[in-house]
Formats: C-alpha cells, sequence, structure tokens
C-alpha cells in the first residue's frame, strides 16, 4: 500500500507539474520561431513589410530647412550657389546679401517663430494623410533636433532654439498619424564627408562619427514609423553599413515590429534593396509591380523646399493631384505628397488649400483608396477608368465626366447578383451590358454644384468579375 500511494502522488505531482512545463514548451518554441535577419541583402529583402503601410496609402511629405531662409531656387540652394557655382546662384547672392555671407550665417534666420505643430498635424488629418514624413536633416547638414554630434548646427543650438522633430512628432501622434523621419546620409561640405569622398569611400570617417550615430539617435530617441533614407548616390551601401544598421532595426531596435524603410541605402539599393521602393523621385511606372513602391512628388513642380520665386504655373493643380493619387494606388503604391513651410514655420495657403482639396475628396472617396488592393485589371484602355478593389467591392474611379452622362467600362464582368453605386450618391445606378460595348452606367443627372466631387468620381461594383 505505501508503494501505491507513493505512485498517486508522482502522479499527482506530475500532473501539477504538466502546465508548467507545457507553457515553457511554448514559450521556447515562440522565441526559437522569431526571424532573425542577417546583415545581407538576401535576409533583409525577405522582411515582410509591415501591413499598415501597404494600408495607409497616402501621407504627407515635409521638407523644411535653412534652405527655407533664402528661399530661391530650391533645396539645394547650397549646392548650387558654391558646389555648382551656377551663376544665377551667385548672382542671387550678390544682389541681395552683403560680400563674404555664408550659407551657415542663414541658421540664425531659421527661426520657425510662428511654428505651431498643433495646427500643422490638425492640417494634416484634414488631408486625409494617414502618415507625415519630416525632414530630420537634408544634405546641408543642419540637423532638425538637438543632434549629439551635429555640434553648433541643429535647431536646438542655432535659429529656432527647438527640437522641432520632437514637436512635430507629439502632434501627429496624438492624432493616430504615423510619423515617419527623412534623414540624409551624406552631408555636402562636411570636412570627413568630403575627406571619405576623396579617399573614394574606403574610409568611413564620416559614417562612424556623423551618420551612424545620427541614426540610432533618431530611432532610439523618437521611435519613427519609417525611416526615409536619401543622399545614398555618391557611394555603395557598404560604405554606409547599411545592411548591418538595418539588421540591428530590424533584430533588436525598439520598433522593430513597425518599421518601415525605403530604398536609398547606397547607389547600388534602389528600386532592388530595402522595404518599399521609391527608385526615383516622382517615380511613376506604367504597370503594376510585384514589390511595395511610394511615389514621391511635391505641390511645387521645381522645389521640395520652399522658395520665394515660386509661381502658379508651378504649382500642382487639385485634378493633377488627385489623377496621380489613384493611378498611384491603382498600381500597389503609397502616394507621398511634399509641402514645404517658410523660414517661420509658416504654412503657404496655396499648399494648405491643396491638402484640404485631398482630404474632401478621401471624405467621399476614401472607401476605394484606404486597404484597397489592386483588381485584376488597373485601368482601361483609354487610361480614363482605373480600378482598385477591396474584398468583395471593385472600385471604378473615372478621371473625366462623360459628356453623355453614359460611363462606358469594359473590364468588370456582370453576374446576376450585380450592384452599381455612386460613392457620395445614395442609391443604385441603372445600368446595361451589351456585348459590343461592355457596361454602360448611366451617371446621376445632377447639376454640377450637387456633384459630390469636382475632379474624380468613384463608380463601386458588387458581385462583378
Amino acid at each position: 500500500m505505501p508503494e501505491v500511494a507513493e505512485k498517486w502522488r508522482f502522479r499527482v505531482a506530475a500532473l501539477l507539474l504538466l502546465p508548467l512545463l507545457l507553457l515553457e514548451v511554448a514559450k521556447s518554441s515562440r522565441w526559437g520561431s522569431e526571424r532573425r535577419y542577417t546583415p545581407d541583402w538576401q535576409s533583409l529583402d525577405s522582411r515582410p513589410l509591415p501591413v499598415w503601410f501597404d494600408e495607409a496609402k497616402f501621407g504627407v511629405f515635409v521638407h523644411w530647412g535653412v534652405y527655407s531662409v533664402p528661399a530661391w531656387g530650391s533645396e539645394w540652394f547650397w549646392w548650387h550657389w558654391q558646389g555648382e557655382g551656377l551663376p544665377q546662384y551667385r548672382r542671387f547672392m550678390n544682389e541681395n546679401y552683403p560680400p563674404g555671407f555664408s550659407y551657415p550665417e542663414f541658421g540664425p534666420q531659421f527661426t520657425a517663430r510662428f511654428f505651431q505643430p498643433e495646427k500643422w498635424a490638425d492640417l494634416f488629418m484634414a488631408s486625409g494623410a494617414k502618415y507625415v514624413v519630416f525632414t530630420t536633416k537634408h544634405h546641408e547638414g543642419f540637423t532638425n533636433w538637438p543632434s549629439p554630434v551635429s555640434w553648433n548646427w541643429n535647431s536646438k543650438d542655432v535659429g529656432p532654439h527647438r527640437d522641432l522633430v520632437g514637436e512635430l512628432g507629439a502632434a501627429v501622434r496624438s492624432r493616430n498619424l504615423r510619423y515617419g523621419l527623412y534623414h540624409s546620409l551624406l552631408e555636402w561640405f562636411h570636412p570627413l564627408y568630403q575627406l571619405d569622398k576623396k579617399n573614394g569611400f574606403k574610409t568611413q570617417n564620416f559614417v562612424n562619427v556623423k551618420t551612424s550615430p545620427e541614426l540610432y539617435h533618431l530611432v532610439n530617441s523618437y521611435k519613427p514609423d519609417i525611416i526615409w533614407s536619401d543622399g545614398e548616390w555618391e557611394s555603395p551601401d557598404t560604405y554606409w553599413n547599411a545592411t548591418g544598421f538595418l539588421s540591428w532595426l530590424y533584430n533588436d531596435s525598439p520598433i522593430k515590429a513597425k518599421v518601415v524603410v525605403n530604398d536609398r541605402w547606397g547607389r547600388n539599393t534602389s528600386c532592388h534593396h530595402g522595404g518599399f521602393y521609391n527608385c526615383q523621385d516622382k517615380f511613376r511606372p506604367q504597370s503594376l509591380l510585384d514589390h511595395k513602391w511610394e511615389m514621391c512628388t511635391s505641390i511645387d513642380k521645381n522645389s521640395w523646399g520652399y522658395r520665394r520665386d515660386m509661381i502658379m504655373a508651378d504649382i500642382l493643380s487639385e485634378s493633377e493631384i488627385i489623377w496621380e493619387l489613384v493611378q498611384t494606388v491603382s498600381l500597389g503604391g503609397n502616394y507621398l505628397l511634399n509641402i514645404a513651410p517658410t523660414k517661420d514655420g509658416l504654412i503657404d495657403p496655396i499648399f494648405q488649400e491643396r491638402l484640404l482639396s485631398v482630404g474632401r475628396w478621401m471624405n467621399v472617396n476614401g472607401e476605394a483608396i484606404y486597404s484597397s488592393k489592386p483588381w485584376r485589371v488597373q485601368f482601361e484602355k483609354n487610361a480614363s477608368v482605373w480600378y482598385t478593389s477591396q474584398e468583395l467591392a471593385v472600385y471604378a474611379i473615372f478621371l473625366r465626366w462623360p459628356e453623355n452622362g453614359i460611363l462606358n467600362i469594359v473590364s468588370p464582368v456582370t453576374t446576376p447578383n450585380t450592384k452599381i453605386s455612386m460613392l457620395g450618391i445614395q442609391g443604385d445606378l441603372k445600368w446595361v451590358e451589351r456585348q459590343d460595348e461592355g457596361l454602360l452606367i448611366s451617371l446621376p443627372l445632377l447639376l454640377p454644384s450637387a456633384l459630390p466631387m469636382g475632379s474624380a468620381w468613384t463608380i463601386k461594383l458588387i458581385g462583378v468579375e
């Protein structure tokens, strides 16, 4: 009998320990299955893109820095003036500034006196954007945050005496928008960069002292949702230690689960490696890509930074912006639209108006944009109708209102369950399908003022193939 009792005690103890053992096994399995990325492109490129980025579709880009002080030509002012020595830039300086004036003397004039991050964030939210990308540092090297390795050439020491990156990030995130940080790898006139360049980029003085510390500091301090890299084109990714940084970012950083990066990590990486592809400024493919991409463009066609010599002919119209957005999303891309504040921190009314016009359009048509997927056909042959899809719905976005009030599309195939409506208009629309002509949809007979929008309109099709 004592032996039987002992056996039962052993069995009871084992049963009590079993849940703990199973828990440890589960933990071990979970930890063991967590993917680690090695510092090579084959491994890094295999990382799935966080879903939020594809769902967001539309973001606002903000270029702001010391180049906003001369506010002439473009944000490449310093390089055009003293790097290339272009005559028009030299003439501008001779006519407007005293002899011997140096570019760093613009720094104290970058005051951001009227910068109100809460108002900026309200505008971005009203635009319908789901993320914001802000310049932390452009090629001039001035940092919009108190970089520990940019002494006396940052927004805390010079000019605004504020942490612009931190202030805008807090305002943007309080409105549930994602916050991305643009960062230039190179700095045109930094002595260590010029030394490495002279050495054929076989030395890494600038990377070790400046670029790498700043990237790690930005990640740990502000925990961005996007790192939008730029300034990569003069040297290979190995010079920038790009794969080493990205493996840390994906494996061990505080943002490893959510962060998204672009493809500008070396002169050999654009459109080949990274998270999403930019390929080049204002990149717009003609067909569906097999990799997530983003089109970045600017409301001012001729500059990313603010410039005083901007005229209306240089400004994208509301229709041009909406058309680019629609076509980009139809082909599987995101649309990043740039604005440029003044040195004082004001956003020009024309930039505000354009952003608000996108927001009004999104309020009606956002169902066809946010979280959508490319359909089996991206556009009709005449390129005036573009398609997106979402679960059981197909959206046909047409860019021109037909004169006869009949929209003719040939790609959707109807079924007995087909229903057709227009976003912003109540009720179903009448339609007929003809073998030789395709689908003929009778649009609402409304005065232009009663139409939901004036730039592009969306037909919603349920039950089509």
